[in-house]
């Protein structure tokens, strides 16, 4: 297969030198789950999905921190006084890529695409997993939601107080209350504007016919093998025109990149592979323009010191080393039953904390960070990750690494342990842990070190394997007992983590399925304040109250080493953004 894979990526090779077209090559280390922007939550779809559809505003791509500007609106919204009133004016002049559902017909994006794309979040035939960016935020949207899950059908011509469009290109959104994040979610990519004639038009098949108005369309798909980009011709066009800071590299990027019409890629060709050799060995043949996704193999290109090693300097790669505004986190289903079976995990009885508890304290994350990850993270302490605005440097978990007294919990609280040397529950049923993980070398290592962990305890693991998608799946139906998750910044602000832990968020973002009333509680009321000390106040408490009743182990933010071919130009590590593919170019290779 690792032959076959080679030998794609050289015949590709050969046809870019051959017509002298611009192909970005990339991979992704996990399978898409299509390109829907309502029906998807992960990662790897929503790069894509990035660069196939216009949200109304998107990022400066050199401003950091982050810097919100206008992408298909004309500018920044009109917000009223009282905070509840957004007016965008759309630009005019926009056009969806040509597609047989416009029947022939130039389709201009208008600001009712993006009312019917907000409403598609709220449809509950959708269950969209992202729909708790708009819940309870606009005005009458929850109510008609409420309408379509009596009836059986969302009525997306009835009127909406909170989405008028008193013109084509003007949308004026009303909300229910004041929210300081509102923007930063109209500047996330999966609020990109569809076109209704395309959904129906394509039906249970949206996910695998995108079409949208952004830099980019899908030109070929094979289903968690293969997706390839190309410049949509249609394309408004923007000129690469950004302010470098101090950063040298920066400087250089805007002296190579000022002024020039974007995209300049032909294409983008992105192959699956799930193993770090192979995905390593494309890269070092020149077989791929950029790989991030190297941390087991970080010693072989990188010296302790995060330097490159001096064989590579020589060769001219490049690297952009970042910390990811992520978080990874092993959590535990708070159900007392995952489908017709009990739970040994979940409920908030004594027994059940101290179990998770225990668990918790078995886990040494340092070898996480020491093994696994080569030294290529760093340790989470608190929700929130570096380089969001709401984290805390110097919050310390109240959760140790300490098997011994992980051992005495369990003993205290009745889990006893049989012949076998492994534990039982107080009732004397069997205990067993299921952990959900993909089947990937980088999987089995993280497999093998949780079950140190719970074998220092006497708790048995059992691994459940499936693929990445499959296992999202049964994640948002609430039917994992534990995995290692992560999230990456939707956009840069607190709330976008501390939501992950809201209860009427289950099904969607909240992997844990936990509902706690004094949570939630402190949730809503965090969301009406901006970053500052009351809310930091705030988050402080909801994450004690989390780690008091143990829902998560957080583990570790992974360290981004961006490695790019000496012919990449103008890339650097977005901190919200993650397809830079639009603000590149790529120089003639030597020998070209």
């Amino acid at each position: 297969m690792q032959a076959r894979l080679l030998f794609i990526f050289l015949f590709c090779a050969a046809a870019h030198a051959a017509n002298g077209e611009k192909i970005l090559r990339i991979t992704f280390q996990a399978a898409e789950t299509g390109f829907d922007p309502v029906k998807v939550h992960d990662y790897y779809s929503g790069t894509v999905i990035e660069a196939i559809f216009d949200p109304l505003l998107t990022y400066d791509y050199l401003a950091r921190p982050a810097k919100l500007v206008a992408n298909a609106a004309e500018s920044l919204p009109e917000i009223s006084p009282d905070g509840r009133t957004y007016v965008f004016r759309i630009r005019r002049g926009i056009y969806f890529a040509d597609d047989p559902a416009f029947k022939g017909r130039k389709r201009e994006l208008t600001a009712l695409d993006y009312a019917y794309s907000f409403k598609r979040f709220y449809d509950p035939r959708h269950r969209s997993p992202y729909a708790f960016l708009f819940t309870g935020k606009i005005a009458g949207l929850d109510e008609l939601a409420a309408q379509a899950k009596a009836s059986g059908s969302f009525d997306y011509d009835a009127p909406v107080a909170g989405l008028q469009t008193p013109d084509r290109h003007t949308l004026v959104i009303r909300l229910k209350q004041p929210d300081l994040n509102f923007s930063y979610v109209l500047a996330f990519p999966l609020t990109g504007a569809v076109a209704r004639e395309a959904i129906e038009a394509y039906g249970d098949e949206s996910p695998s016919h995108p079409v949208g108005s952004g830099p980019f369309l899908l030109k070929r798909y094979v289903r968690s093998s293969k997706i390839v980009l190309a410049a949509n011709p249609g394309y408004r066009g923007k000129l690469w025109d950004f302010a470098p800071g101090d950063d040298p590299r920066q400087r250089e990027i805007a002296s190579q990149m000022q002024g020039k019409r974007l995209p300049l890629l032909d294409a983008v060709e992105i192959s699956i592979m799930e193993e770090t050799q192979s995905r390593w060995l494309a890269f070092e043949r020149g077989e791929t323009d950029i790989e991030y996704q190297l941390w087991d193999v970080a010693p072989t290109f990188m010296t302790d010191d995060g330097k490159l090693r001096p064989e590579f300097v020589r060769r001219g790669i490049q690297l952009d080393r970042t910390i990811d505004p992520e978080i990874t986190y092993l959590y535990f289903n708070m159900q007392e039953r995952i489908g017709d079976s009990p739970n040994p995990v979940g409920g908030f009885g004594k027994e059940r904390i101290a179990l998770r508890r225990a668990i918790a304290m078995s886990y040494k994350v340092d070898d996480q960070i020491r093994i696994i990850r080569k030294g290529q993270a760093v340790r989470a302490e608190y929700p929130v990750p570096p380089g969001v605005a709401g984290h805390d440097p110097g919050y310390r978990s109240l959760i140790p690494y300490d098997p011994r007294a992980a051992n005495a919990l369990l003993e205290k609280f009745g889990y006893r342990k049989g012949p076998d040397g492994y534990r039982r529950q107080p009732d004397g049923a069997p205990l067993v842990i299921r952990n959900a993980s993909t089947p990937t070398e980088r999987d089995r290592q993280f497999d093998e070190l949780l079950k140190r962990s719970l074998d220092s305890i006497g708790v048995r693991l059992e691994i459940q394997k499936d693929r990445f998608p499959e296992l999202l799946k049964l994640e948002k139906q609430c039917r994992l007992m534990t995995r290692m998750a992560a999230w990456i910044a939707d956009y840069p602000d607190g709330d976008n983590f501390m939501q992950l832990l809201y209860g009427p968020n289950t099904n969607e973002s909240n992997n844990a399925c936990y509902r706690s009333k004094e949570f939630d509680r402190r949730y809503e009321k965090s969301r009406r304040l901006a970053d500052g000390p009351e809310r930091d106040r705030l988050y402080h408490e909801m994450t004690r109250r989390m780690e008091v009743d143990t829902v998560w182990l957080l583990a570790d933010s992974r360290i981004r080493n961006a490695l790019q071919q000496p012919h990449v130009v103008g890339f650097t590590k977005h901190p919200v953004l993650h397809a830079e593919w639009l603000y590149l170019d790529l120089a003639p290779k030597s020998g070209d």
